[in-house]
């Protein structure tokens, strides 16, 4: 049975497993005056390596916002944020471009592909961009559970959009970064290739020990995930372990989503 926390405005990672990403009394304004938007307000929240997390509420709760800065896509008004032991407001620029080349991954909605390239070179494109070769059997191992063996030299013109986004995912992985971020990554698919992306990710986190922090609308697809923390009105009210759909829903319709 799913367990239920309510949370108030902090949560900390589960089962006293190390942390892969916190934020500490996180803060995030847009505009200014009267037409300021709080978009987070204070959230202090921790996820454990080797977990799958899933990020949910109703529009405007602030779900993207918080991942996108805790991927380091967006900096906080004010608070502060860590991957592993490094806080991210300490860093300018081009340590954080560098920050996010190599310590993370991300998979958005769109593929955001490179058109001209095979899926191959799309899913080994971050570390030829780093100048690094990858791992040959940690790179068998990821088209093992993408299922792709058989289309690594289709360009995505010629790939359904299950299979791009399965090579999106493969790409956030090939570099084995600490923690991969996928914001809405089934947003464009059909229900099938829903659940052959969440399968692969689950084998990620399950098979390669890897971390994933997800934000999804679909109690479906935050059913695949070892917890769910639920954000409204930018804040953190409660969080979920061992969810199921039909567990998740409940919590979202009480959220009025």
């Amino acid at each position: 049975m799913a367990a239920i926390t309510t949370a108030g405005a902090s949560t900390t990672a589960t089962d006293s497993r190390p942390v892969a990403a916190r934020t500490t009394e996180a803060v995030k304004e847009y505009g200014k005056g009267d037409a300021m938007v709080r978009a987070l307000d204070g959230i202090t929240v921790a996820f454990g390596k080797g977990q799958f997390s899933a990020i949910m509420g109703p529009s405007g709760s602030g779900k993207s916002t918080l991942l996108h800065c805790v991927a380091g896509l967006d900096r906080l008004t004010s608070g502060s944020i860590h991957i592993g032991d490094i806080e991210l407001g300490s860093l300018n620029d081009r340590q954080l471009t560098m920050l996010r080349r190599v310590r993370v991954g991300f998979i958005f909605q769109s593929f955001n592909l490179v058109p001209t390239l095979s899926a191959l070179d799309n899913i080994v494109l971050p570390l030829t961009i780093a100048g690094r070769k990858p791992d040959p059997a940690a790179l068998a191992e990821i088209v093992r559970i993408t299922g792709l063996a058989d289309r690594l030299k289709h360009r995505p013109n010629q790939l359904s959009g299950g299979q791009q986004q399965r090579v999106a995912a493969a790409r956030a992985l090939a570099s084995r970064p600490e923690i991969i971020f996928a914001d809405e990554p089934t947003g464009n698919l059909d229900s099938r290739a829903s659940t052959d992306l969440l399968d692969f990710l689950r084998h990620a986190v399950t098979e390669l020990g890897q971390t994933i922090i997800m934000v999804t609308h679909d109690p479906l697809a935050a059913s695949h995930a070892d917890r769910v923390v639920f954000l409204a009105d930018g804040r953190v009210v409660s969080e979920m372990q061992s969810p199921t759909a039909d567990t998740v829903l409940d919590v979202m319709r009480h959220l009025g989503d």
